[in-house]
């Protein structure tokens, strides 16, 4: 399994958006949108992980998170965290994170943070529960810390 960072327009941009177009999870269309349609900032990341040719996963590397721009010292953000159902169980979300901690690491940034709804995952990779967001579709999901 090899894990990637990609920018706008790298050489497996469009394999990222097709795969996320058409992934089980309904947010995986949306950032097919925001990726086709250029919305990252020039060091924002994709960070995908293939097998072979295929793509098992991705994230993305944001200065914030899309569904909320408005708190300016929460940042940066690692959002979008999907893993292929073929590959789940194999530590490819951690993987994944852990990636996109060490861009965070050489841009500079010392902490990072994600949204989730999941429980007990993001804590074994040393996320700490940080308080409360209310995601775009009107759900509460809980904001994880981590500091490097």
């Amino acid at each position: 399994m090899d894990i990637y960072v990609l920018k706008y327009k790298d050489p497996l941009w469009e394999n990222v958006i097709s795969y996320a177009d058409n992934c089980s999870w309904r947010a995986g269309p949306y950032l097919a949108r925001m990726m086709r349609e250029g919305r990252f900032q020039d060091w924002e990341r994709v960070i995908a992980a293939f097998d072979g040719t295929d793509p098992a996963g991705f994230c993305a590397f944001t200065e914030y998170d899309f569904n909320d721009a408005a708190e300016p010292e929460i940042k940066p953000y690692i959002g979008f965290v999907f893993v292929g159902e073929d590959y789940r169980g194999c530590r490819l979300s951690q993987r994944l994170t852990e990636t996109a901690e060490e861009y965070a690491r050489s841009m500079g940034y010392r902490e990072i943070y994600l949204t989730s709804g999941e429980k007990g995952l993001y804590e074994r990779y040393g996320y700490l529960a940080a308080g409360e967001k209310m995601t775009g579709n009107g759900t509460t999901e809980t904001l994880f810390r981590k500091l490097f």
